[in-house]
């Protein structure tokens, strides 16, 4: 029988079957839960190798297309790309601590990711140290232990702006022979690639930049490639000692990538990280704009916190590409092309002065979301940084008047003349 002999419902079920290739040149789409083994040796050693695809959960074409993409912006060797920026810190932290081990990490970052930090991996007998002052190099070699494991900072942390020093925290990380960590977001590889500084794994909430449109959510981890067993093998067993039954390690088989074939092998298939397909594409599909997008939100967001400052009714900017931040001169020394365009900044009038801004304005968005194509803004005190102490926020620059802007790409005179018919209105609320 053929499926053209078929009867209707057979037919159609399998009439739209091919396996004809065409040569596209977007990205295609594989979105399928499964694919199809050529016959019983395929299947079985795909599950024993691991190589071609069999199930999206473990791999897909499209998938895999964007991580090639994403680890050739970030200047690595490989990427795993997951289903959220939050999957993409728990997945890398998971590929290299496990219960009894030890983290070092910057207090200067996302409140998930600290929450993550304090109450699951604690959980699971991990700890975590953190270094207030991520400008001292002294401060980071004195929190670590005999077993720390990793190291995590933002490059350019939210919502300060404060600017990781990565080649000095990464030499740090290699004196222990553990690997330092350092989510990108907020400075994109258009700006800042940590790997060529040597960190050696960089994470992403993709939702963020690399997608860019705010349709999708998605993260990825990406891996330096370098993982030297006779070094840094005593901090990472899970890497170079055999497998269950005797399987050969994870560095036997994949040699200095060992790190990035563990978590895509073994941590996030099997904590569900997988992304969709169609996120993925849509992830590829903005990536490919990023440095036009990022050139003109940095340009915007320089100019506009420029405007900021010199406003009656602002008492202070956080913005790292002006003289004023402290950590402008780290900026100017990593920031290629730009400060980037997500910052924050304070009113006089406190709570009820911010009130009545993200009340009022009308090319801003109110919302949770930064390095979206359009210009956003949100109250850190009651929503992102609410779980905070005062002293805590008042330590990462969080006061009631501070607002985080995120900069979008319309045109800058629109968004000047939103922020100055808030601001008259917010003056004349505080007078």
């Amino acid at each position: 029988m053929t499926v053209d002999t078929a009867r209707f419902a057979t037919r159609a079920v399998h009439a739209a079957r091919s396996r004809e290739t065409a040569a596209a040149r977007a990205t295609p789409i594989y979105l399928t839960a499964g694919f199809e083994f050529d016959d019983f040796d395929h299947a079985a050693d795909h599950f024993s190798t691991g190589t071609g695809f069999g199930y999206t959960r473990t791999g897909n074409p499209t998938v895999r297309a964007v991580e090639r993409q994403l680890a050739s912006l970030e200047s690595g060797a490989d990427a795993v790309l997951v289903a959220s920026g939050q999957a993409a810190v728990s997945t890398a932290l998971l590929s290299v601590v496990g219960a009894g081990d030890h983290i070092v990490s910057s207090t200067h970052i996302y409140e998930g990711t600290r929450g993550l930090f304090l109450d699951n991996l604690a959980r699971l007998d991990i700890e975590t140290t953190f270094v207030e002052d991520i400008a001292d190099p002294d401060a980071w070699r004195a929190a670590i232990r005999p077993n720390t494991r990793a190291l995590f900072a933002e490059s350019l942390a939210n919502a300060r702006n404060d600017v990781l020093d990565v080649a000095a925290v990464s030499a740090i990380a290699d004196e222990v022979a553990v690997p330092l960590i350092v989510d990108n977001t907020l400075a994109t590889p258009s700006l800042l690639r940590p790997i060529e500084h040597g960190a050696a794994v960089v994470v992403h909430s993709a939702s963020k930049f690399l997608a860019g449109h705010g349709s999708v959510l998605g993260g990825v981890i990406v891996d330096d490639g370098r993982f030297d067993a006779e070094r840094a093998g005593h901090n990472a067993p899970h890497l170079v000692l055999p497998g269950r039954g005797g399987a050969p390690s994870v560095f036997s088989r994949h040699g200095g990538r060992a790190r990035i074939a563990y978590a895509r092998e073994s941590v996030a298939p099997r904590f569900g990280a997988s992304p969709s397909p169609l996120n993925a594409f849509l992830i590829g599909q903005g990536a490919e704009t990023l440095s036009l997008r990022v050139e003109r939100q940095s340009r915007n967001a320089l100019e506009i916190a420029r405007w900021l400052e010199s406003q009656d009714a602002v008492e202070s900017v956080d913005y790292a590409g002006l003289p004023s931040h402290p950590h402008h001169e780290t900026a100017v020394r990593y920031l290629e092309g730009g400060f980037g365009s997500i910052f924050t900044f304070t009113l006089r009038g406190g709570l009820p002065a911010a009130r009545r801004f993200v009340e009022d304005v009308r090319v801003f968005t109110h919302m949770t979301h930064i390095g979206d194509v359009r210009s956003l803004v949100l109250h850190p005190g009651t929503t992102s940084h609410a779980q905070r102490t005062d002293a805590e926020r008042a330590v990462l620059g969080v006061g009631p008047g501070t607002l985080r802007l995120s900069i979008g790409i319309e045109d800058v005179a629109d968004l000047i003349a939103d922020l100055s018919r808030v601001l008259e209105s917010v003056r004349e609320t505080v007078a």
